[in-house]
């Protein structure tokens, strides 16, 4: 059965013998099994396929933009097409370049910055024990206790079963009084959170910046406008990242003292002691 034209449809359809939604889908199946006869016919087949696919919704939208003034409705047809072809193009290109920005940026991370797995070092023992003694000789374990609370965040539960025996605490003791403080901190903690989420988001549209423009013809409106926008998205990030290398992440000597039991001039005296003691202790290793 010979295949009617699109002008021959679109006689039938003002005559009334196809309904609207059998003369749209007429149009589609011309298109799929037609694209000789189209104006992109130079494109791969699995390209046209998608982007028919793509432009069947606003298959609509075009017959009623069409109005009988000169060219026939195949010839018009043709022409939405081609319009059509080219929004498909900037956004197939647009989409690939964002995947591509984003694995770019993100591949590194997955081989180069991986997690590294929690373990103690040979000399951990022997560090803690050495700022656990003050200076009459006496073992001290919650000048250590404090400054694992404060740092909460960088202390992982594998660690902490390890580290719990040397200040002489139960493991459980500790995991508890560590999630205790994460729960105190939760809050901010989640702010901090999304800060480096839009961070994150705020990096991965200067790449994408970055790689539109390789792609854009120098010294052309649309160069000079994706320059400019790189430009404040790279301002931006700058006062992003100086924003939150300036939010503390340690808990509060406040908080830590509240998690103990004890009061906040004891934790600041002994995390101050601890700071003086790890000072004396790098001091002597690099004259030895």
């Amino acid at each position: 059965m010979q295949q009617k034209s699109l002008n021959k449809l679109y006689t039938e359809y003002l005559l009334g013998d196809l309904e609207r939604a059998e003369f749209e889908g007429n149009i589609y199946t011309y298109l799929v099994k037609n694209k000789e006869k189209t104006c992109i016919s130079h494109w791969g087949q699995d390209e046209y396929e998608d982007f028919i696919s793509w432009f069947y919704p606003r298959l609509r939208r075009s017959i009623d933009s069409y109005q009988e003034i000169g060219a026939s409705f195949e010839a018009f047809m043709n022409k939405y097409l081609l319009l059509s072809s080219k929004e498909f193009h900037v956004r197939t290109t647009t989409k690939s370049i964002t995947e591509y920005s984003a694995w770019s940026a993100r591949v590194p991370e997955m081989y180069a910055f991986e997690e590294p797995p929690a373990y103690i070092h040979n000399n951990t023992e022997q560090v803690l024990n050495q700022l656990m003694i003050d200076k009459k000789g006496r073992k001290n374990t919650k000048r250590v206790l404090a400054l694992i609370l404060k740092c909460y965040c960088y202390i992982s539960e594998d660690f902490a079963e390890k580290v719990a025996p040397m200040i002489g605490m139960n493991k459980k003791e500790l995991i508890f009084l560590l999630a205790k403080i994460k729960k105190m901190r939760q809050k901010k903690d989640d702010e901090i959170y999304l800060m480096k989420e839009r961070v994150y988001c705020q990096f991965y549209r200067c790449l994408i910046y970055e790689r539109r423009l390789t792609i854009v013809n120098e010294n052309t409106e649309a160069h000079n406008k994706l320059l400019a926008r790189l430009e404040k998205a790279r301002n931006r990030l700058d006062k992003m990242r100086k924003r939150i290398a300036g939010v503390r992440t340690d808990a509060t000597n406040q908080q830590v003292a509240d998690v103990i039991g004890i009061t906040k001039g004891t934790v600041d005296a002994s995390l101050h002691r601890l700071k003086s003691k790890w000072e004396e202790m790098a001091e002597k290793a690099d004259l030895n």
